[in-house]
């Protein structure tokens, strides 16, 4: 039989599909060695339409192409800064920053104890700090870039509920003291607010009536009885009447037995923050 004479271009098309055609067959068949991969795993659907933390024995965090989300940070009792000035400096508090001067602070207080700055808020290079020498519910201003101050933290505090007549130390989220205190009496309510500690005085200093230990804080008494001479600032301290501990007749002041007052006094830093709310 003689051969069959094909034109050069039918002999180009047939060649173009042969090598179609083996690329097709290449493309569907397996590789080697290598079987089809396997479907993802889906996590198991409850009855509710959720999805299972286990799907065939697999944990569902191992599947989920997301990673889980961090947990919330709790910000409920973070740290926070005291400042103390250093020795032989002063510290400039105004009314705001660059604001008119309202005290200048060495390194104690009048009180002897060493001055030590609740920070509250940042503008900046301006701290706003607890002090006595402002009115309630405000701060005091200070440059950090003017003196030197020395930082440390403080994760202690304390918390006053006048209505459950409570005073309790916490560090953090945990209870660390509770104990009972007297209040200020209807007249003479104990003022609420945010505050700071900034003395730790012996009561004997004062007088019987402080009785062994006085925690000195920020707060002033803006409703003294009338008559009264000892000052408008609010301390809890202790008593000579222990019978009063638990009771609204104070000039404000809340108190406590001795013994609680001498732990109070051992757990609670200078500076740290402290909370009275009715």
């Amino acid at each position: 039989m003689g051969r069959v004479y094909l034109p050069p271009h039918v002999l180009v098309a047939v060649s173009l599909a042969a090598a179609v055609a083996a690329l097709l067959i290449m493309a569907a068949r397996p590789a080697a060695g290598r079987g089809d991969p396997p479907a993802e795993p889906r996590p198991a659907r409850s009855a509710a339409g959720s999805s299972s933390p286990v799907s065939g024995g697999v944990l569902a965090a191992q599947v989920e192409s997301r990673p889980a989300p961090e947990p919330a940070m709790r910000e409920r009792d973070p740290a926070r800064e005291v400042v103390r000035p250093a020795a032989g400096t002063t510290v400039v508090v105004r009314s705001r920053p660059r604001g008119p001067v309202v005290a200048r602070l060495g390194p104690r207080t009048e009180f002897g104890s060493p001055t030590t700055l609740l920070v509250a808020k940042r503008r900046g290079p301006w701290l706003g700090v607890v002090t006595t020498h402002v009115a309630n519910g405000r701060l005091g201003w200070v440059d950090a870039r003017a003196g030197e101050l020395r930082s440390a933290w403080t994760r202690v505090r304390v918390v006053i509920d006048l209505s459950a007549r409570r005073l309790v130390v916490r560090r953090g989220d945990r209870t660390l003291f509770r104990m009972t205190v007297g209040v200020g009496r209807a007249s003479s309510p104990t003022p609420v607010g945010r505050f700071a500690v900034t003395d730790k005085l012996a009561g004997a200093r004062y007088g019987a009536y402080y009785g062994c230990c006085i925690l000195a804080l920020s707060a002033h008494q803006p409703r003294l009885p009338a008559g009264w001479r000892g000052g408008d600032r609010i301390a809890v301290h202790g008593t000579k009447d222990p019978a009063s501990v638990g009771a609204a007749v104070s000039a404000g002041c809340p108190r406590g037995r001795d013994a609680d007052l001498r732990r109070l006094l051992r757990l609670a830093p200078l500076g740290a923050p402290v909370v009275v709310r009715a």
